[in-house]
Order: structure tokens, then C-alpha cells, then sequence
């Protein structure tokens, strides 16, 4: 087992060489990736790119932009005071986003307002209000009109945790104040409108009448679900909290329970594209989907189909374990180390479920599981002068070896962050606080919850 200050050390490398990529233009802004020569020397830059290219519609949200920086820089505060340039670019990202908030439309948690009243919110708490008033006004009976240009009919009300209603719910909860109860109940009762009626349940797709269906976490029942439940139980919303019942029996009827496991595919049809027909990130896996059921534990529900909920969230994680990840059995397999569909998001799942069963000989062995996301990571970085990154895999392409990516969820920033948490979680123990975040802070003990110190004035 590697030490936690190797861990440490990394993240903070990794830390390093994003906090190299932050420009500036009208505050911080973040190249999404940084282009290397695939030659054997990663660290030459490409001749094409070494002008600086503009920054990007989604520069701020939290999913590849600076609202990303904002949860590694709450980490890194709750082990060591920031430094002067840390300070100086979490007062930027607070000032960007704050300006942003009356004109921007987007609403969702991973591009828009909802991740940017995350953001304020973990940086300068009370900040996020002119966030959360922008989403009340925005929202509609249908829930709200999404701006993105990542699904083909941008207009329609989405439902899921990456840019729909589920995520904005999510955050409405989590974050509280004068708008959350208005903005949780219009986006709750959207949700139930946009509902499709299953034999075991209830089902979404992405937006209504979706054809092709992703039902776990981050575009699924199962993250709707999630949703549904913790607002309900915000709200005493006996309807919230039972349609999210419905959700998880719809989810056990589309998934399979063998070997004392529990997954659920990918994409129902199966996709057109050529993926795994299961996997088990956070986004589309057995990971995420466990949120589902702390979830409805939060809601004070027992038991989904004759299935205990702690024994779902157990199952969802025994899939983890026994899966092979974070070995690159085969291609497609395991090709990612981020948050949103790799080995970063897969280790926080581990740790927050050990320290909610803390004492167990379970905890011991997602303690152990969490490790082992750990070493992958050490061994697969890429590390020079400029500190540390890491590179994708995309086997279907002719370079198969992505550029590093600096965000979040699909890079350099996201892993930082586990990696610190993991050494905190080594040095100190399951009492570490968590840095809890909308779409997960149920799934851990109220006793490690709670803000840190404002790192913003």
C-alpha cells in the first residue's frame, strides 16, 4: 500500500500543473485540456497550440471549468492554509461567477447556475443566494430550459443530474436558504410530470420521450430517483420520497443481481456507439447509482422490493470490487482515472461508504478498494517539472492517447482532489471531514459534514 504522503504529494503535483494552466480574460478561465506530443515525450507541446486559444462557452461551470477549482480548493483548506495565489484565484472564481449570475440561463448542476452556486457556495457560503434567487426565476412548471449544446433539442426541459432538473433539485437541497424549498418543489414536481409510467416503476429518459435510455446515475432513473428522495424529504413531499421508490424498483427491474452484486447497463436499447454493455463509474455504474439508495435511507425508506436499501448500496459496491477495475483488462474496459466515468470518481464512492459504516470489517474493505484506486493512480501519472497529470485512453481513435485534461470531472483537478482526501482520510482517520458536494452529501455521516473555514471574505 502506497503512504498517504505519497498521495499527497501527488495531488499536490497535480495541483501544481493545474494552477499552471489558469488564464485570465475577464477572470480566471481554464483550458478544458492541454495538448502534448504523443512521441514518447509528453511533455513537448504541440506547435499548433501554443498560442492562447479563447475560452470556451462553458468556461465556468463546474463539470471542465473554473467552478470545478472551487471543491479541490475547499480540500486543500481543510489540511493547509492556502497561499497567495490560491487565495487570489478562489476571490477570482467568486468574483466571475458572481458578476455572471443575472445574465447567465444555463441552469444545471455540471454547466451552469446550480454548479456555480456550488462553487460560491464552498468558496464564500452565503454568496451562492444571487445563484439560487437567478435558478427561482428561471424555472418554469416544465422545470427549466436548458442553453446546452450537448443534446440535440437544446431547448427541452431535461431531467438528469449533469444538466437537468435532478441536478438543480439537488443542489436547491443541499445548499438551502430563502429559494431552496421554491426551487426543489417546482423541479420536484417537474419531474414527476415528465415521469414515464414502467411495469415495475416509474422511468425518465434524458428529456421526455427519450427513446434511448441511461438509467443510472448521471442521465437516469436512478440519479432522478436520488434526487426525488432528498427533496422529498426536505419537503415532506410523500410523493417525491414514493416516486423515488418507484424509481429504484424500476432500476431493479432493468439490472441484475447475481452473484451478490448489483448493475445495471449502460444504455437501454444498447448503444449505437461501441461501449461496455456495463460499467461501473459514477456516471453510468454502479458507483453513482449506490446514491440512489443512501438516498432513499435518507428519506427514512427501509426497503425497495423486498431488498434492504443498505443492502443495495453494499451490492452496488461488492460489483465495484469484484469488477477487475482499475485494470485495463481489455480496451474500453477502464480507459479513465477521472470523476465523472473512471478510477477518482469510482475511490471517493469507496471512501464516502467507508466512513458511513466506519468500525466495520466492510469499511476495512472499501478502505482497501479506495487504496487501490489510489495506487492506479500514482502508477499512471505523468510527472515532470510542471507537476502532474494523467492521460485517457480512447482506443477507438488512431492516438489513443488523450491529451491530459485539467477539470473536475475529466481531468488533472478532479484527481487532486481524491488523492488529498485519501491521504486526510489515511493520516486521520473516518472521522475526516468531507467536503460534501450536491449530488453526494447524503451518502455520508452528518458527522463529517458541514462547511469548512470561507476561503473568500
Amino acid at each position: 500500500m502506497t503512504t498517504s504522503e505519497v498521495y499527497r504529494e501527488l495531488g499536490e503535483a497535480a495541483w501544481t500543473w493545474v494552477l499552471g494552466q489558469v488564464r485570465e480574460d475577464e477572470g480566471p478561465w481554464l483550458p478544458e485540456t492541454v495538448r502534448e506530443e504523443d512521441t514518447g515525450d509528453p511533455e513537448k507541446v504541440r506547435e499548433e497550440d501554443t498560442g492562447d486559444p479563447a475560452p470556451d462557452e462553458d468556461r465556468d461551470s463546474l463539470y471542465c471549468g473554473i467552478a470545478g477549482l472551487a471543491p479541490v480548493l475547499a480540500e486543500i483548506a481543510r489540511y493547509r492554509p492556502l497561499s497567495g495565489p490560491e487565495q487570489a484565484l478562489a476571490a477570482g472564481i467568486v468574483n466571475r461567477l458572481s458578476a455572471q449570475a443575472p445574465v447567465v440561463t444555463e441552469p444545471s448542476l455540471y454547466l451552469g447556475l446550480a454548479g456555480h452556486a456550488t462553487a460560491l457556495r464552498l468558496l464564500a457560503p452565503g454568496s451562492e443566494a444571487v445563484v439560487l434567487r437567478r435558478l427561482a426565476e428561471l424555472a418554469t412548471p416544465e422545470g427549466w430550459r436548458t442553453t446546452t449544446s450537448f443534446v440535440p433539442d437544446s431547448d427541452a426541459p431535461l431531467t438528469d443530474v449533469i444538466m437537468g432538473a435532478a441536478g438543480v433539485v439537488m443542489t436547491a437541497v443541499w445548499a438551502g436558504g430563502a429559494y431552496a424549498e421554491r426551487i426543489a418543489t417546482t423541479g420536484g414536481e417537474a419531474l414527476l410530470r415528465m415521469a414515464d409510467r414502467t411495469a415495475a416503476g416509474l422511468d425518465w429518459g434524458i428529456s421526455p420521450g427519450s427513446e434511448s435510455r441511461s438509467p443510472n446515475y448521471s442521465h437516469g432513473a436512478a440519479g432522478v430517483g436520488a434526487a426525488l428522495a432528498v427533496a422529498g424529504a426536505a419537503a415532506h413531499r410523500e410523493d417525491f420520497v414514493a416516486a423515488a421508490v418507484d424509481a429504484a424498483r424500476h432500476v431493479l427491474s432493468v439490472g441484475s443481481l447475481a452473484d451478490g452484486g448489483f448493475v445495471v447497463p449502460h444504455t437501454i436499447p444498447p448503444s449505437k456507439r461501441e461501449v461496455e454493455p456495463v460499467t461501473y463509474t459514477w456516471c453510468h455504474g454502479p458507483a453513482g447509482t449506490s446514491h440512489l439508495f443512501t438516498a432513499l435511507a435518507h428519506a427514512g425508506v427501509p426497503e425497495v422490493a423486498g431488498h434492504a436499501v443498505g443492502e443495495l448500496r453494499q451490492r452496488c459496491l461488492t460489483s465495484i470490487l469484484a469488477s477487475g477495475l482499475p485494470e485495463r483488462l481489455r480496451p474500453g474496459f477502464w480507459d479513465n482515472d477521472g470523476r465523472c466515468c473512471g478510477t477518482a470518481g469510482v475511490g471517493d464512492v469507496l471512501l464516502d461508504a467507508a466512513q458511513d459504516c466506519a468500525g466495520t470489517p466492510w469499511a476495512e474493505t472499501l478502505t482497501n478498494g479506495a487504496v487501490r484506486m489510489g495506487d492506479a493512480l500514482v502508477e499512471r501519472a505523468v510527472r515532470d517539472a510542471a507537476g502532474a497529470r494523467w492521460r485517457f485512453v480512447e482506443y477507438r481513435i488512431e492516438s489513443p492517447l488523450l491529451p491530459p485534461g485539467t477539470s473536475w470531472m475529466q481531468g488533472a483537478a478532479g484527481i487532486a482532489a481524491y488523492l488529498l482526501r485519501l491521504a486526510r482520510y489515511l493520516d486521520t482517520g473516518p472521522d475526516a471531514p468531507v467536503v460534501d458536494r450536491p449530488d453526494q452529501w447524503w451518502a455520508v455521516p452528518a458527522r463529517v459534514r458541514g462547511e469548512g473555514p470561507p476561503l473568500v471574505s
